[in-house]
């Protein structure tokens, strides 16, 4: 039997074969990246790569080694893919934002719509953001806030898109696509939730607790812990303070903000009844205008991609090789497209630094669809 020793020492001499080689092939990449720049060829050509990878296949000895080998060169390829865009991004060719910057966003004298009503946690964030002075309106729904920024009647919308205990807004993130409105700004708001009720009301009176979805799960463990008390979902968790306070019934009881309960004559039965004492909404701020700022450090985007293997760890693998930060990603099905989806992801930068432009021209050139839904911070 081969000592392991020895054994190790064979596999370091492979292994130092590889690199030289490696480096060849990227040395042939740089010229492959001057040739295409100089004749405006693609850098991705799908149907050549996946031909190449099935003859490489066919080459192994055995099964194990036919997948193994794929798997290397799909990665040798994908690598050669980003060097050749950051060639391309130096020699001029890079990715063209239809975003304009600006020093500040304008927001002196702007009209802002949010969802729900007074008291509402999108209000306190509106206010949180625009200062309370703010020329503002409010709608029923989501859909509303953003129709009425493609319509003109807002300049800014304020939505929730992510609690950090409920997990995403689902909707908005579908609304973000419906809409060409774009993300300029967010603003975090802790979700100091409530039990309120009417005057004199005590906790032995209550049949029913209304609130937001999200709301009645962030207080999961409080409310079961009083079984007896029917659940009913409203639109919004300010609504549902201003139902218990028009009904005046003193059975019904509504979860929402210490200020919710302020605003509408309430009193606060329990207070500290999130399962989460860090409890946060993120709440962005949408507007029909295409801009950002020097100091915007964080982009999301959306892109739709082949439904094929490899394609998500291809589109992935651009934040990798230019140091980019991924802060999140989420995944929603495409309409009238059965198991197909459209991702989501955060991540750190701005739009006039080199390696977002990048990572952005690679995912352009190889996703099916690609868009930015803004540069903000």
């Amino acid at each position: 039997m081969t000592d392991l020793q020895e054994i190790r020492k064979q596999i370091d001499e492979v292994d130092e074969q590889i690199v030289r080689l490696f480096e060849r092939r990227m040395k042939l990449t740089k010229e492959v990246a001057e040739y295409k720049i100089a004749t405006g060829k693609p850098v991705f050509d799908a149907q050549r790569e996946r031909k190449k990878l099935e003859t490489l296949g066919e080459k192994a000895t055995d099964p194990f080694n036919c997948v193994g080998i794929r798997e290397v060169f799909r990665q040798l390829m994908s690598i050669s893919r980003k060097r050749q865009y950051q060639l391309l991004s130096e020699s001029g060719v890079s990715y063209q934002s239809e975003f304009h910057k600006v020093d500040r966003l304008p927001t002196k004298d702007a009209k802002v719509v949010f969802q729900g009503v007074e008291g509402a946690y999108s209000f306190a964030a509106m206010n949180t953001y625009f200062g309370p002075e703010v020329d503002s309106f409010h709608v029923e729904t989501w859909k509303d806030a953003m129709e009425a920024i493609a319509e003109g009647k807002a300049d800014y919308a304020v939505l929730p898109i992510e609690n950090s205990t409920a997990g995403i807004v689902a909707d908005i993130y579908d609304l973000l696509v419906e809409y060409q409105n774009n993300i300029v700004g967010q603003q975090i708001i802790r979700a100091d939730h409530v039990l309120m009720g009417l005057p004199g009301v005590s906790l032995s009176d209550l049949t029913l607790v209304c609130s937001h979805p999200q709301a009645l799960k962030q207080c999961g463990r409080y409310l079961e812990a009083h079984p007896g008390w029917k659940q009913q979902e409203m639109i919004n968790t300010a609504v549902a303070a201003r139902k218990v306070k028009e009904d005046g019934k003193k059975e019904q009881a509504a979860i929402g903000s210490r200020h919710a309960a302020e605003y509408f004559g309430l009193e606060i039965l329990d207070d500290n009844i999130s399962s989460s004492q860090t409890n946060s909404t993120r709440f962005i701020i949408v507007s029909g205008k295409k801009l950002y700022t020097p100091d915007a450090d964080k982009i999301s985007i959306c892109f739709e991609l082949p439904h094929a293997s490899g394609t998500l760890y291809n589109m992935l693998s651009h934040f990798i090789y230019n140091n980019l930060n991924m802060t999140k990603i989420e995944s929603r099905p495409i309409a009238q497209k059965n198991w197909e989806y459209r991702f989501f992801v955060d991540f750190e930068g701005n739009l006039d630094d080199g390696a977002v432009k990048n990572a952005l021209l690679g995912i352009e050139k190889e996703a099916s669809s690609l868009r930015v839904l803004g540069n903000y911070r």
